[in-house]
């Protein structure tokens, strides 16, 4: 009996993860965006973190002719300027164990994913995703953003400044 009890306790606990994990897929998330850092926005007080992309973070500097630079100022920046008071429609894959939605992001036909990675200013982070994978190596052969120098990929450099 108390078997039976367990299987049912966590066949509920699934249940309720996959719907709160789920939830949040395909929904549309539009208006005018707060830049946070390279790769995460805010509209209307919903945090949006960028699906497979990965941004330096804030703090962090990476190596240019041998002197330090602020990249990760550098990433935000440039998505400021990107999305600069325009209406943006992001479409959400789910939440993260921060509670933000993970979603793609457009600003009219501009997936701004995709151009952050293009434009050098964030990797692909191929642990979530491969979609981004071919913009990568468009911005390294380019020597676009961090790629014109040396840096710390962020997740690394995350788990190395806990």
């Amino acid at each position: 009996m108390a078997q039976k009890i367990l299987i049912f306790k966590n066949f509920y606990f699934f249940i309720f993860f996959f719907i709160f994990t789920y939830s949040a897929y395909g929904e549309i998330i539009s208006g005018k965006a707060k830049v946070i850092d390279g790769d995460t926005i805010s509209i209307n007080n919903s945090k949006i973190r960028l699906h497979g992309i990965d941004a330096p973070e804030l703090d962090q500097k990476c190596l240019y002719e041998k002197k330090q630079w602020s990249c990760g100022q550098d990433s935000k920046y440039f998505l400021k300027n990107l999305i600069y008071k325009n209406i943006l429609n992001c479409k959400t894959k789910g939440k993260d164990k921060y509670k933000r939605y993970i979603a793609v992001c457009y600003l009219e036909d501009i997936n701004i994913n995709q151009e952050l990675v293009k434009s050098g200013w964030a990797i692909a982070y191929k642990y979530y995703s491969k979609d981004y994978i071919k913009d990568e190596k468009i911005a390294k052969d380019n020597k676009n953003g961090i790629w014109q120098g040396e840096f710390i990929e962020p997740y690394i450099y995350r788990k190395n400044n806990k």
